[in-house]
């Protein structure tokens, strides 16, 4: 009796039935739908308490008229000039940092992926500093940042690049290399920065949305938007991405275009987010993670619940940053946060290694 050997095609179905995160069992149908349902209505509340919490404190009845334009002009001032701008910012950067964050880590197939891996981060951090530095008129900052954000990756995608192809590991070590040299350089310019000109840096440096207006948003808010729905739709070739080189490629994925891709929107995302809030740190890192913790590795679900999550967690920590006597940067309540639920996730987490290779 003669046994016949599969196809190569035939084995490339078989182990993209038994590999692909596409392929999400019924019984996960209802946990992923009720994680969606808890995003949503927490979101709702944190911008109920948010809107209704601070110096002045508003009853539901008095936001629903300053919302509405009605009654006192300071609860409108209140709402419109100060809260509202202020909590939509908190939402548009998380969902930014979250998406981005999730992008990376589906590309690279590393859960330590973040923004800071392509050197977005440091990248405008640097010209925002060099800014400040020099006096320069603040509302060239987020500019500046954006910019720097974008240069930065390009040269590193430059690095990284061999041939034809894009190397993962060079482009981690790219990152990494550029990230230490930017940050050498900003200290060396905090270190000889006039003292009045210090603290606003350091504010910028770690993260705050105290003072950000409905201008930020205008800069950076429908760049943002676009990035966000490109993202959504490259979550297939993510997926592919993550059944490993060979396969993605024998299924039809262009690995260069499609990593170069992947990462220029993450890029947009990551850099429209800092030139509004500065530099927030382990949002993107503990989003996608958690994320991925309840709706599995399908990037059709993980894209869109780690912009919600990210949206979710910065807005929770600006408003327990409002919280105190004095406020304190929304990056400092994401890092004590983020930091010990981070240790936490990878105790509970049942994958041998961090890494996906």
């Amino acid at each position: 009796m003669s046994i016949s050997t599969p196809t190569p095609a035939e084995q490339i179905a078989r182990s993209r039935q038994r590999r692909s995160p596409l392929a999400v069992p019924q019984s996960k149908a209802w946990r992923t739908i009720l994680a969606g349902v808890v995003l949503l209505l927490s979101l709702a509340v944190v911008i109920l308490i948010s809107l209704c919490w601070g110096a002045v404190s508003l009853s539901r009845v008095e936001l629903w008229q300053a919302a509405l334009g009605q009654g006192s002009v300071i609860n409108q001032t209140i709402v419109w000039e100060l809260r509202l701008p202020r909590v939509v910012a908190a939402l548009v950067v998380g969902s930014a940092l979250g998406m981005a964050g999730a992008l990376l880590q589906g590309m690279l197939r590393n859960d330590l992926a973040s923004p800071t891996v392509l050197g977005v981060s440091s990248g405008a951090g640097l010209v925002a500093l060099t800014l400040f530095s020099l006096g320069i008129w603040p509302g060239l900052i987020p500019l500046g940042a954006w910019f720097g954000a974008v240069v930065t990756t390009l040269l590193v995608y430059l690095l990284a690049k061999q041939g034809t192809r894009l190397a993962v590991e060079r482009l981690i070590l790219a990152g990494v290399a550029f990230s230490t040299l930017f940050g050498a350089i900003q200290s060396i310019l905090l270190l000889f920065s006039r003292e009045s000109r210090t603290q606003s840096a350091l504010n910028w440096l770690v993260g705050s949305l105290n003072g950000r207006g409905w201008s930020e948003m205008q800069f950076a808010g429908p760049g943002i938007a676009i990035a966000l729905l490109l993202g959504c739709l490259l979550a297939r070739s993510v997926n592919l991405l993550n059944l490993g080189d060979e396969l993605a490629v024998s299924l039809g994925s262009p690995l260069f275009r499609t990593r170069c891709f992947v990462g220029a929107v993450a890029t947009f995302l990551a850099a429209g987010a800092v030139s509004i809030a500065g530099l927030i740190g382990f949002v993107g890192i503990i989003v996608p993670h958690a994320v991925r913790l309840m709706v599995g590795n399908d990037y059709r679900w993980v894209l869109p619940y780690s912009a919600l999550a990210g949206a979710l967690l910065l807005a929770a920590s600006d408003l327990v940053a409002r919280l105190g006597a004095v406020e304190i940067p929304v990056g400092v309540v994401t890092s004590l946060v983020g930091a010990p639920v981070f240790i936490v996730l990878l105790n509970r987490s049942s994958r041998p290694s961090l890494s996906r290779n």
